[in-house]
């Protein structure tokens, strides 16, 4: 069983930064990827960014390609999602999850069985 808690959420002003963190708690999953979603205001919940928790692999969605960057740090079991040169669009929950997920669904909701709370971003202007 896994647990996820995020962390790190507030008001950012545009074109700022933000770090968010994922707590990793649980067993078994060593083989999964470990993934950002986000659901902004009156939109579908979308994918942002995941990394692969044994190999350290990267994804990331065209939105967020250069200006967002996911890690992990394996030795207390925490994901990271770094913000950098915020804008209006990425106001929303950012949601941690975990899953066995395979390359063809890797950036699909379905492929990941595990979340979070959530926790909002708001960017200011």
């Amino acid at each position: 069983q896994v647990q996820l808690k995020e962390s790190g959420g507030g008001l950012v002003q545009l074109g700022g930064s933000l770090r968010l963190s994922c707590a990793v708690s649980g067993s078994g999953f060593g083989s999964y990827a470990m993934g950002w979603f986000r659901q902004g205001p009156g939109k579908e919940r979308e994918f942002v960014a995941t990394i692969r928790w044994s190999s350290g692999h990267t994804y990331y969605a065209d939105s967020v390609k250069g200006r967002f960057a996911i890690s992990r740090d394996r030795t207390i079991s925490t994901i990271y999602l770094q913000m950098t040169d915020v804008n209006p669009d990425d106001t929303a929950v950012y949601y941690c999850a975990a899953g066995r997920a395979i390359l063809s669904t890797i950036t699909t909701m379905s492929a990941y069985t595990t979340w979070g709370q959530g926790t909002q971003v708001t960017v200011s202007s």
